[in-house]
């Protein structure tokens, strides 16, 4: 009789309660659903993500990740528009090709990102969305700008289907609180109608400088407390119809001169400025439990020791965003194709620059290819450990099963079993 070593034994242990774990998890998650899949008059009702607690969301969340290979996980890192799937033809794509099948599945990106080019019709978005997820292994956040006003990718080419709204300056100085809670919802409700399910909005910056350009009537207002309390309400009302809402674009790049989408940007505000202003309207959405903080490419010349954008700062984001503010949710690249990071930067670099900082989600990097494989790479080297991807992608995957992206009773966590 062959002798077995002993630490083979407690590896098969591990392995065998790990997986009974799992199992148990999957069995009380079933019965959930049996319990409440049915009302008192014996019809079914789908329970909804809303009906588990954050444990439990959580739990599958890690579940979920623990079985995800590595190609996987970093997939989960990248939101990108359809064109970096596909650039063999035009920018005006309104439906899913052949390539970008291919590219999905060689790079499983987590989320793709819609402008007023995908759009021709409202049948064609909704097909379009559907098509997206169904190529997906793990259910995709699909994105769009829809702040109103001049960035209205949705409303602007289905105004009968998503209503459209005046920029953020003229809403800041004329709606009521009312007003703003039922834009928030109303918006939200049509965008999900589509297939949408996360809202890079609203801006959260405050219009500190009335020659700024790139902020400019993009924001709600110059005074930061009105700022906040429109966010507040906006964030509530966007979320309650699981719509994921994105503040943007920390620090606050509304007294910035400069327009990162053109080149570098940078403001001479002190850390106390920036906290008794700017912040504001990012804590008061934080309150309200925003889902995700999308960070700028702005440099902060009197606070990082280095010279380079917020979204590439170790300071700007694991410092003061997630340990000084405490936020626990998503944070995401602004897009990574803009000026202030390409001329600076190649694809590869500002992806793990951006990663190794603290950042969750790389917003539409200019190269997919060489971005995904710099952070593959990145890892093999020990240059950025496994466990910060794991713990990105928890994040992420958690905010999916939250938002009923990922539905509760997902085959993922059958695979799992």
């Amino acid at each position: 009789m062959t002798e077995v070593p002993f630490h083979a034994i407690i590896t098969s242990l591990k392995k065998g309660i790990s997986m009974m774990k799992r199992r148990i998890t999957c069995m009380l998650l079933a019965l959930c659903l049996l319990l409440c899949g049915c009302n008192i008059d014996g019809k079914k009702d789908y329970t909804k993500t809303e009906d588990l607690d954050e444990a439990t969301l959580q739990g599958m969340a890690k579940d979920i990740t623990k079985e995800m290979t590595l190609k996987q996980k970093i997939g989960q890192l990248f939101m990108v528009s359809m064109y970096s799937l596909d650039d063999s033809g035009s920018k005006n794509q309104t439906k899913i090709t052949g390539t970008m099948k291919k590219t999905m599945k060689k790079y499983p990106v987590g989320g793709i990102i819609l402008f007023s080019k995908n759009v021709s019709s409202e049948k064609q978005l909704k097909q379009l969305t559907k098509d997206l997820q169904s190529v997906s292994h793990v259910p995709l956040f699909i994105a769009a700008d829809e702040e109103g006003g001049s960035v209205s990718r949705i409303a602007s080419k289905l105004p009968d289907a998503v209503s459209q709204y005046p920029d953020a300056r003229e809403i800041g100085e004329t709606y009521t609180d009312r007003q703003i809670a039922e834009m928030g919802k109303e918006q939200s409700r049509q965008l999900k109608a589509l297939g949408i399910n996360m809202n890079l909005a609203p801006v959260a910056d405050v219009l500190s400088n009335q020659y700024n350009t790139e902020v400019g009537n993009r924001a709600f207002g110059s005074d930061a407390k009105e700022v906040a309390a429109v966010v507040k309400t906006l964030v509530k009302n966007m979320q309650k119809q699981q719509i994921s809402a994105t503040l943007k674009h920390f620090p606050g790049s509304g007294d910035a001169l400069g327009d990162t989408h053109r080149g570098a940007a940078e403001t001479k505000q002190s850390i106390q400025e920036l906290r008794k202003k700017e912040f504001l309207p990012f804590e008061s959405g934080m309150d309200a439990d925003a889902d995700a903080v999308m960070v700028s490419h702005l440099i902060l010349t009197n606070v990082t020791d280095e010279k380079e954008p917020c979204s590439l700062s170790e300071r700007v984001i694991s410092d003061i965003l997630r340990d000084e503010l405490e936020y626990e949710g998503l944070i995401l690249t602004d897009a990574m194709n803009m000026n202030s990071i390409t001329d600076s930067y190649t694809s590869g670099e500002a992806a793990v620059k951006a990663i190794k900082a603290g950042v969750n989600i790389v917003v539409m990097p200019e190269d997919l290819g060489q971005a995904f494989k710099a952070v593959k790479r990145a890892v093999k080297d020990g240059k950025i450990e496994e466990s910060v991807i794991d713990k990105a992608v928890r994040r992420i995957l958690y905010t999916k099963l939250k938002r009923g992206v990922i539905p509760p009773d997902t085959k993922l966590l059958e695979d799992n079993q």
